[in-house]
């Protein structure tokens, strides 16, 4: 195991993690497993998707902390070695922290980071942002997801909503601050995008 020999040269290291990289016939059965399952071109990445997934976390921790960090202000309050005004100072900006998460996880969490489209050209993988900042991939079928023109949508806008026919919402992307990368796949399942 490659992290043995590397703890072995820290000898501080409290906890011993050695993965299980398995053997030749995993890797094996991996690889079929890959070349069975359909394979995914990238038609559209949204690069500033990092910087949203850091808002997002970002958000999070500032949450997390002004929630720690309230029971400790108020003790200090009633011990009366801190004034009203910093519990008060601390409340504020704790509900305020709270009352913006929601928001703001809901917003980052439509904006779609990249879309692939399978060699068939019958199923769109979405990715997108979850809760909690990492990647989540959506399967959607090409004849369920609606074109620009049925959406509503000009095909000159700056951000244009990724709706499906099943379900009601919509996702967001936008062709002018991301990169189309495959036009031809990506006006096969939206229209043109200009």
């Amino acid at each position: 195991c490659p992290q043995l020999a590397r703890l072995a040269r820290w000898p501080r290291s409290p906890v011993l993690w050695c993965r299980n990289y398995g053997t030749a016939d995993d890797s094996a059965t991996s690889q079929a497993t890959r070349r069975q399952a359909p394979a995914f071109s990238a038609i559209y990445a949204f690069p500033a998707i990092r910087l949203l997934r850091g808002l997002s976390r970002l958000k999070l921790l500032q949450t997390g902390l002004t929630g720690v960090l309230l029971p400790p202000v108020y003790y200090l309050h009633l011990a009366g070695q801190a004034p009203p005004s910093l519990a008060a100072y601390s409340t504020g900006v704790a509900l305020l922290a709270a009352a913006t998460l929601y928001p703001v996880s809901h917003c980052v969490r439509r904006v779609v980071g990249m879309m692939y489209l399978d060699r068939d050209g019958t199923t769109l993988r979405v990715s997108h942002l979850t809760f909690w900042g990492r990647r989540k991939d959506v399967y959607v079928p090409v004849s369920d997801v609606m074109t620009l023109g049925d959406a509503g949508d000009a095909p000159g806008e700056l951000i244009l909503r990724l709706r499906r026919y099943s379900r009601p919402g919509a996702m967001y992307f936008s062709p002018r601050l991301g990169r189309v990368l495959d036009p031809e796949a990506f006006r096969r399942v939206f229209g043109s995008p200009s």
